[in-house]
């Protein structure tokens, strides 16, 4: 049993949903799944009841849930303890995310960075993926946050999670009443898509090749904010990541799929440079609340 095994029975346990505790611990429901499994493997009984789409606590799991919350609470204190018993670091990161970041995941790493390391000061900036990249090359940047692959060799990433893309349109659109879309029905349907040159829209591009789909592009942006209002005003849809939109938005989010389009969050990191210790404490505590 490894403790990554008893951090995500604790989310899962607290949300009953393992779409939204997926979500919460960004990662992707199977893999949640499999975990889980694997956690009920090693026990041996299982911890969750299945009831059609509900889920609910056995007995075993309500008895594991309480002596998980003492071992996960008890072994992170301690390790706050000990940290705190090092030199405290000081000094500024710079840290560059791309929108999608900063309206709904930066918040949950940087959460936990600023309580174990107050005297630190962080730099944070929203840009585009590739001011991130040349921030980096040039070092006004410590570490970026955004979509892989990194466009320059000069640069290397470092995986997070991966995602899907959705549909997105406002309540009025007339595909505002499906929870899924075949990529194929994008064809000739008017879309606003990210500019030309982000990795996303390479991405996009390809898949709308490969089914032979030329939707009708009615706009393009290099940020989040005006297609949104489009989207608001006008019959038409976008491609974008979930967590781009604020949840009050009040605009609807259908599920893309044959094929169902993805990509990759990543640290995106300079290649040959040698980094402070502040950088990758900050990485660190990343790739533990992903």
């Amino acid at each position: 049993m490894e403790l990554r095994h008893l951090r995500y029975f604790r989310v899962l346990a607290d949300t009953l949903n393992f779409t939204r505790a997926a979500e919460k611990l960004y990662i992707t429901q199977s893999t949640l799944s499999h975990q889980i499994k694997q956690l009920e493997d090693e026990i041996g009984t299982p911890l969750f009841r299945r009831e059609g789409k509900s889920i609910s606590l056995t007995h075993a799991g309500q008895y594991l849930l309480e002596g998980a919350n003492r071992a996960v609470e008890g072994i992170d204190d301690t390790i706050r303890g000990i940290r705190s018993l090092a030199q405290p670091l000081t000094g500024t990161l710079s840290i560059g995310s791309t929108h999608t970041f900063s309206v709904k995941a930066l918040g949950q790493y940087l959460v936990p960075f600023v309580k174990e390391f107050p005297l630190v000061r962080l730099d944070l900036q929203e840009l585009s993926a590739h001011d991130i990249e040349a921030g980096l090359l040039d070092e006004r940047l410590d570490i970026g946050i955004a979509y892989t692959p990194a466009s320059h060799e000069g640069l290397w990433s470092e995986p997070l999670f991966t995602e899907a893309l959705v549909l997105v349109v406002s309540k009025l659109h007339a595909l505002a009443s499906r929870k899924r879309v075949r990529m194929v029905e994008l064809h000739n349907q008017p879309l606003i898509l990210l500019s030309k040159g982000y990795a996303t829209r390479k991405m996009l591009d390809g898949h709308f090749r490969k089914a032979r789909i030329e939707p009708l592009i009615v706009a393009e942006a290099n940020t989040v904010g005006p297609i949104l209002s489009l989207i608001r005003h006008h019959p038409v849809a976008a491609i974008l990541s979930e967590r781009a939109i604020p949840d009050e938005a009040g605009l609807h989010k259908i599920i893309l799929q044959d094929p169902a389009p993805t990509r990759t969050a990543a640290l995106l990191w300079k290649k040959n440079r040698h980094y402070p210790k502040i950088a990758l404490e900050f990485a660190r505590l990343v790739k533990e609340n992903r």
